[in-house]
């Protein structure tokens, strides 16, 4: 068997992925899911004017049968003709994959359930349950739809909660516990909420006590529960460590709540290198070589460069080529962070597999590697790592 029916044949591991919309999507709608940015182009332009819009065109095209790089109308044109949750199956299923683990914290509305996701891909599905979302949980959902939390005093809930300020911690470890009973692995938007650049070490109570209180306050006070503060941040971030499962964190390009500049995983070199948890830095670009770095250096550390090889489409080669010149190849990951369109749940595999073959195979042909060492490296990297990171089966 050769490199490019092997890659084609493997059956990849999408270990970060959010659940995707089932039917149709009018173009507005489907255009927004081609940028990062929560904001309209300029006058004139479209998203499809991109390296996502013309991979998608090029590779999505075919499998809804249309040729290559049909027309942005044409193909929305074809895939919303086709009735009910068509579209999505044909797509999810071409992706070819054995599992998909799910980001839940975070789905366009009227996204597929997870057992929808997994009907409609025919892989396995697992979920990866957010932190920042279940503190956030924690102190917005009671059973009457209010707070459960009213400044620093405790509230009684039917959860068995300590709900004081200075409880928030136990609360939120057996929150965590029970929400994450069935997980394959967690994650955190640290790098969103606060930047990479926090302190590595964990609050201590009385820190976490004085945070809680101001959080509960303003949650009071506003209804709106969003972890920003930075203690918090960080004991949840602990708490995460604490619970003993892979740890996913958001690392580079991302959409403009993010500030680039402190998402280089650098950054977070400290607590990397002492928190003695298995880390998956995600998306990395254009941080991608620095996130090799850390995965050469620490051997807790792994990297995926997930959304980033969907936006660099023709390019993607050139990232997977960069991540890998350093990092050890048991620590590469695969994913596609598609969200909303089920087109980038096969989009990103279609590009990995593009790019596998085009990088290993050069690799082969310029007779540095042998063929069944390059068989072996994309068969780990498309699905063993992780299977064997997540204690996941093969199939």
């Amino acid at each position: 068997m050769g490199l490019r029916q092997a890659v084609e044949e493997l059956r990849l591991v999408d270990q970060h992925v959010h659940s995707v919309l089932p039917g149709p999507v009018p173009g507005p709608d489907f255009e927004r899911f081609l940028t990062e940015s929560g904001l309209p182009g300029p006058p004139g332009t479209s998203r499809f004017d991109s390296q996502l819009g013309f991979a998608l065109r090029r590779w999505c095209g075919p499998v809804l049968g249309l040729g290559p790089s049909a027309p942005a109308a044409d193909y929305l044109s074809r895939r919303n003709s086709m009735t009910g949750t068509g579209p999505s199956a044909t797509l999810l299923s071409a992706a070819h994959c054995s599992q998909l683990l799910v980001d839940t914290g975070f789905a366009a509305p009227g996204s597929a359930s997870l057992a929808e996701l997994g009907e409609l891909s025919g892989a396995k599905v697992a979920e990866v349950v957010r932190l920042e979302s279940v503190a956030e949980q924690l102190v917005s959902s009671a059973p009457d739809g209010g707070p459960r939390y009213h400044g620093s005093a405790a509230y009684d809930c039917s959860a068995g909660y300590d709900h004081s300020a200075a409880g928030f911690a136990a609360a939120f470890r057996e929150l965590l516990w029970q929400r994450s009973a069935n997980a394959a692995g967690l994650k955190s938007i640290v790098a969103y909420r606060h930047g990479l650049d926090f302190a590595p070490s964990r609050p201590s109570a009385a820190e976490v006590t004085a945070a809680a209180g101001e959080w509960l306050r303003t949650v009071e006070a506003t209804g709106h529960a969003r972890l920003t503060d930075p203690v918090l941040l960080r004991e949840v971030l602990w708490a995460g460590v604490e619970r003993g499962l892979p740890l996913q964190l958001h690392t580079g390009f991302g959409d403009p709540d993010l500030d680039l500049r402190r998402a280089d995983p650098l950054l977070a070199r400290d607590f990397l290198a002492n928190c003695g948890a298995p880390v998956v830095l995600l998306h990395c670009y254009p941080f991608h070589r620095q996130a090799a770095f850390l995965a050469h250096a620490y051997p807790n550390v792994y990297l995926d460069l997930g959304l980033a090889l969907n936006y660099a489409g023709a390019r993607a080669a050139a990232v997977l080529a960069e991540a890998l010149e350093i990092a050890p190849f048991g620590q590469v990951l695969y994913s596609s962070d598609a969200y909303g369109l089920p087109e980038l749940v096969y989009l990103g595999a279609r590009l990995w597999r593009e790019a596998a073959v085009m990088v290993l195979g050069g690799f082969v042909e310029a007779g540095q590697w042998t063929e069944p060492d390059a068989i072996r490296i994309a068969g780990q990297i498309g699905a063993a790592n992780a299977a064997r990171l997540y204690g996941l089966p093969l199939s």
